[in-house]
């Protein structure tokens, strides 16, 4: 038996779980908080010191937390960007998360490059606020002097490997995380130097992509790095998703990823073509508006909180009496309508109830997640199983509805971190494929997660005529929305 660690440094957070690299059973746990203020009015700051990165994971492994440990795994935020100077040290902090700031880049890098299909062609993505390709951009313009010296290009997750090797010459990241940038592209392989140059506005070194099974190298105390990858990529991997599954993500934004055999160019920009952390692919198409559409619609109602909106919804019926809500709250990203606003139809004097109006948030909110499902399956992405995650998963009201619009089996796993134990799993993968003991192309047959199953059953008509009731009013309110 070996064991083996992963490393989840989220935004908020540090977590450590130790397996067993045969079986994926977790033997124990670590936990710590990054040490990063919130900014004024709270949120989550937009720069970050990355060792504040370090010293949490320094806490989190307390204790001789990773004794006996022979390999570790590191999954990291996603689009995080460290710039670092020609001698390896941090230029700035590092630019995280949604950056609201990067907005306007975006749309200049878009327009730069002669349009959004341009972008889905060159490396499957059309640059966002949160890529790390459009945080460059801002950067050029805003801190030029800044710009000027960033000579190598990290993530987080490759950043925290460079710094658990002690930062060698050779600094690496996965195909994972690579496709994330908008300056790798999952269909060729390679990355797009021009696009760095483009955006930056001169050229810098990019980290080498490494394989799946891969190591990044070795400590000097015999400790095996992998690869490392994206926290999506690290989830579904934890998940052990594969051909014919999707996951769902419930936050206050929502996304669904599915596995594909081949990269996907979306002309539309819908669908992000990103990599997995196994060599195949995860297309990925966003929602703005998920669970922001349940807290706004617990807020008008005056319920204190969503358990108190789900039982609320649960006292109507499916259709919620020709109640439809079209939860574009902050415009909507797919379909691509980034100006628009939420729409409520279908009011009569005997849908004008509360239990109604909430049932709508969830079938609203539910329903748009469907239209991205549909996006994927269009693209002949087979979908036949739903993984739902999230906090929201839990509520019956969610519950009840998702299979039938999905038009799928849901399957609601355990509440976990499914990102360290994906980053776990890549470790036993690198480490049995370095002794021999395991195939560079077949990861470790980890057990899935443990998971409560629903079926559509005889509510699947019904669910559908939902959907063709949120269809009908999305077609009369944006017409053509998804054919634009």
């Amino acid at each position: 038996m070996g064991i083996v660690a992963g490393l989840d440094s989220s935004p908020d957070f540090t977590r450590i779980v130790v397996c067993d690299s045969d079986t994926g059973a977790v033997l124990r746990q670590g936990y710590a908080p990054h040490p990063v203020e919130n900014p004024e009015g709270g949120g989550r700051p937009s720069d970050v010191d990355p060792q504040a990165w370090l010293l949490s994971l320094g806490e989190a492994a307390g204790g001789g937390l990773l004794e006996g440990v022979q390999a570790i795994g590191v999954s990291a935020q996603a689009n995080a960007v460290v710039p670092l100077d020609a001698q390896g040290n941090t230029v700035r902090p590092a630019l995280v998360g949604g950056d609201k700031r990067a907005q306007v880049a975006g749309a200049d890098l878009v327009d730069a490059l002669g349009g959004r299909e341009a972008w889905a062609r060159a490396v499957g993505c059309v640059p966002q606020a949160p890529h790390p390709v459009t945080k460059l951009r801002w950067l050029a313009r805003t801190e030029p002097e800044n710009a000027a010296r960033t000579a190598v290009l990290l993530q987080a997750h490759d950043w925290l490997v460079w710094q658990l090797l002690g930062r060698p010459a050779r600094r690496t990241t996965d195909r994972g995380g690579a496709s994330g940038t908008g300056y790798w592209s999952a269909a060729t392989g390679g990355y797009r130097p021009d696009l760095v140059e483009l955006a930056l506005g001169h050229h810098a070194m990019l980290p080498e992509v490494i394989g799946p099974a891969d190591a990044a190298g070795t400590t000097p105390e015999g400790l095996l790095i992998s690869a490392g990858t994206g926290e999506t990529q690290a989830a579904a991997f934890g998940l052990g998703i594969g051909l014919g599954d999707a996951v769902v993500s419930l936050g206050a934004s929502g996304s669904v990823m599915a596995v594909h055999s081949e990269p996907l160019v979306d002309p539309s920009g819908m669908i992000t073509a990103l990599a997995d952390a196994t060599g195949m692919h995860l297309p990925v198409v966003t929602t703005l508006n998920a669970v922001r559409t349940l807290r706004g619609a617990a807020e008008l109602l005056g319920v204190p909180d969503l358990e108190s909106l789900s039982e609320l919804a649960m006292k109507s019926t499916p259709g919620a009496h020709g109640l439809v809500l079209l939860p574009y709250l902050e415009g909507e990203r797919t379909p691509h309508l980034p100006h628009t606003a939420g729409t409520l139809a279908g009011l009569r004097r005997e849908s004008m109830r509360p239990e109604h109006l909430a049932r709508a948030a969830f079938e609203g909110m539910l329903c748009g997640l469907a239209d991205a499902l549909d996006v994927l399956r269009g693209r002949g992405v087979d979908v036949r199983r739903v993984f739902l995650l999230g906090a929201a998963a839990e509520l019956p009201a969610v519950q009840a509805a998702a299979p039938a619009l999905f038009g799928a089996q849901v399957v609601v796993p355990q509440p976990a971190d499914y990102g360290a134990i994906g980053a776990a799993r890549q470790a036993a993968w690198a480490l049995g494929a370095s002794r021999g003991t395991l195939d560079a192309r077949t990861p470790p047959p980890w057990q899935g997660a443990v998971a409560q199953v629903l079926e559509p059953g005889e509510e699947l008509a019904v669910g559908q005529a939902v959907r063709q009731q949120f269809v009908s009013v999305r077609e009369q309110t944006h017409p053509g929305a998804f054919h634009a």
